[in-house]
């Protein structure tokens, strides 16, 4: 639920809970908290102010996280979700929490299809990504390619055994399935 300028103190009795919680209230005197000066709530003083902006008409159908009665005031549209990543997104917003595991893995697993449908769809293309200069492996042969990765305290010298897998995974793979497609229709 987004902010809304209300009041939002809370009704209690502070000496029963002083009671039943030990050493409930420590910080309720201003002068026992550091930070007091800067908890005075005087927006007048600072010139800020907040009211609830005009609601955004949503066109089609929004994601919004289940935590949430309703959508933010504005929201963007500029990639609407679309083909099987759509639904996998979907999914993770319509079953979800975003405080679970789930709900982020469906949206990692949505961004992979979507990946794998932009290579798909290049390979269909006239130019098609090229994954060896796109990586930037290139540029490294004149720049000292062995010598900067060891005894510097490079971040990237952990995963460089991986780098290969996850650039040149997808496209192995696609070249595999391809050639025994293309074997298949020969042998028919």
């Amino acid at each position: 639920m987004p902010y809304v300028a209300s009041d939002h103190t809370k009704k209690y009795d502070p000496e029963a809970l002083r009671q039943r919680i030990p050493g409930w209230g420590v910080d309720s005197d201003p002068a026992d908290r550091p930070s007091h000066p800067r908890e005075r709530l005087d927006p007048e003083a600072t010139g800020a102010h907040w009211t609830f902006p005009e609601r955004q008409k949503p066109v089609g159908r929004r994601e919004r996280s289940i935590e949430h009665t309703m959508l933010t005031p504005v929201f963007g549209t500029a990639q609407p979700l679309h083909g099987v990543s759509g639904a996998i997104r979907r999914f993770a917003y319509d079953r979800y929490s975003e405080g679970r595991t789930a709900h982020w893995m469906l949206l990692v697993l949505g961004d992979r299809v979507d990946a794998i449908g932009a290579h798909a769809k290049s390979l269909a293309s006239r130019r098609p990504d090229d994954p060896i200069t796109e990586s930037g492996v290139l540029s490294e042969v004149g720049h000292h390619p062995i010598s900067s990765r060891f005894g510097v305290r490079r971040a990237d010298v952990k995963h460089t055994w991986l780098d290969p897998v996850i650039v040149l995974g997808p496209w192995v793979l696609a070249g595999f399935v391809v050639v025994r497609t293309v074997a298949r229709i020969a042998r028919r």
